[in-house]
């Protein structure tokens, strides 16, 4: 009955745009991985037992929590323009530079300059999505400059040549066993099933990149208006000695990532490491107020923070979608997702996965390439009900996915097939002649593509209508 609807409107739709063909088979095959979703289940559930007793233990009311964390998010997003002239005008009071980047060429462009202008061969970062965001790292490579990850999971997919599968836990889709070969194959290291000793491995590795590095690359989780300081919490300490052994301190940050006061670090530092991870607090929570000072004996020489837009005031000027900019990139919507837990991170090919990123990446990167991560949702609203912000990700994801009917429905064929549709659905005579030709089609569907997972159920030799006048 449907055959037009559910057969011929979907494979106009996705082949509509190739990224969205590629995305359903990289769905596929993540989906029916019995191990990748078996080493994700085992990974989150350790995470939710963590997060809900986290939650327990360190809030007395979450729920009041949120509404705070979310109400000094929409202060700072409604007085936006001004806070961060206030923390550009602290921070260079203290001989740091702030650099406004309004696309992520430019962003990338103000590092590889940099890097130049220095006469940098060696780089080393720690874990920074907005870095990812810009492909700052192929930038440089591309450019002669080696960028070592110091951040262990990043470090584990930048040494298998991926991308990280995790907002907040890059290499979760990795097992002990697998990351033991890694090393093995790209450190020269001997095997171990230990994880203390593959961190101290990595250790070994890392330590001397921080020493010998001409530039430290880092993000932000927090930009503080009333102090001109960035601050950043992580667990290894590879932040702080990205940020403080080499000789030039590159901060890249989205203009989002600004709040207030000093004083909101109280709540926001717990709150992301409960969200996030299930600590109370991470371990090591850094704040940076410039470069070195002449009494002060470590540090970088020069410190330089990039505000980057690169789509966020298209999410700005949309009311609807501007709370979308109060994401502290805590991770805890992908956790929750259905269609994440079943496909996992490599599967959406984009820097942000999930629900979160289902939301930003199409004003980000464009909506015709990224419409289809709209459809990557149940729309269940468990995103929603986890945001530590209140971010009311699911309605957002729908919102996407009306704009994207509303683009595609401006292609020809689209607009050809639902006319097609509409005139079949007014004539019951034409309906059940459309029927049997879809009896008759149906053993040729396979033609359609080998991206097609099971064949459809055959049509019924009888409609509805005609089994209730035979049986009434």
């Amino acid at each position: 009955m449907f055959f037009i609807f559910d057969i011929l409107l979907p494979a106009i739709y996705f082949s509509y745009m190739s990224e969205q063909s590629s995305f359903i088979s990289r769905a596929a095959v993540q989906a029916n991985d019995a191990v990748h979703r078996l080493k994700i289940a085992r990974a989150i559930a350790t995470y939710e037992a963590a997060v809900t007793a986290m939650k327990a233990d360190q809030f007395l009311d979450w729920q009041a929590t949120r509404d705070l964390a979310a109400a000094i998010k929409n202060y700072a997003l409604d007085n936006l323009a001004d806070l961060l002239e206030q923390f550009e005008a602290n921070f260079t009071a203290r001989g740091g530079k702030v650099f406004w980047a309004a696309t992520a060429s430019d962003a990338a462009n103000y590092v590889l300059q940099l890097a130049q202008q220095r006469r940098a061969k060696k780089i080393v970062k720690s874990k920074s999505m907005t870095a990812e965001e810009i492909n700052l790292t192929e930038k440089l490579e591309r450019a002669g400059v080696e960028v070592c990850e110091s951040d262990l999971g990043e470090l584990i997919v930048q040494l298998a040549g991926e991308k990280p599968y995790h907002i907040v836990t890059p290499a979760m889709h990795k097992t002990k066993a697998e990351i033991s070969r890694l090393f093995q194959e790209k450190l020269n290291a001997p095997p171990t099933d230990s994880a203390e000793e593959l961190t101290m491995i990595a250790r070994r590795h890392l330590r001397q990149d921080y020493v010998t590095a001409d530039l430290g690359l880092t993000g932000a989780n927090f930009i503080i208006a009333d102090v001109g300081a960035i601050s950043m919490t992580e667990n290894e300490g590879n932040g702080r000695l990205t940020m403080s052994c080499p000789p030039v301190h590159v901060v890249i940050a989205g203009l989002e990532k600004i709040i207030p006061r000093l004083t909101d670090l109280s709540l926001f530092f717990p709150l992301l490491a409960t969200s996030g991870t299930g600590q109370e607090i991470t371990c090591y929570n850094s704040m940076v107020f410039g470069p070195r000072r002449h009494d002060e004996h470590d540090g970088p020489d020069e410190m330089h923070v990039i505000l980057l837009d690169n789509g966020r005031s298209q999410l700005y000027n949309r009311p609807n979608f501007r709370q979308a900019l109060r994401c502290i990139r805590c991770g805890a919507c992908l956790n929750a997702c259905p269609v994440f837990r079943a496909i996992g991170g490599h599967a959406y090919n984009v820097t942000y996965q999930g629900p979160i990123g289902a939301v930003i990446t199409p004003h980000y990167n464009g909506l015709p390439q990224y419409q289809h991560l709209a459809f990557a949702s149940s729309l269940c609203g468990a995103c929603s009900d986890v945001c530590p912000v209140r971010i009311d990700l699911h309605h957002l994801i729908l919102e996407n996915r009306v704009e994207a009917i509303r683009q595609v429905s401006q292609n020809l064929f689209w607009r050809s097939a639902m006319k097609m549709y509409a005139w079949l659905m007014r004539s019951r005579r034409r309906l059940n002649l459309a029927r049997g030709l879809a009896r008759l089609a149906n053993p040729f569907l396979f033609l359609l593509g080998k991206n097609r997972r099971k064949p459809l159920p055959k049509p019924a030799a009888k409609t509805f209508a005609e089994l209730w006048k035979e049986q009434q």
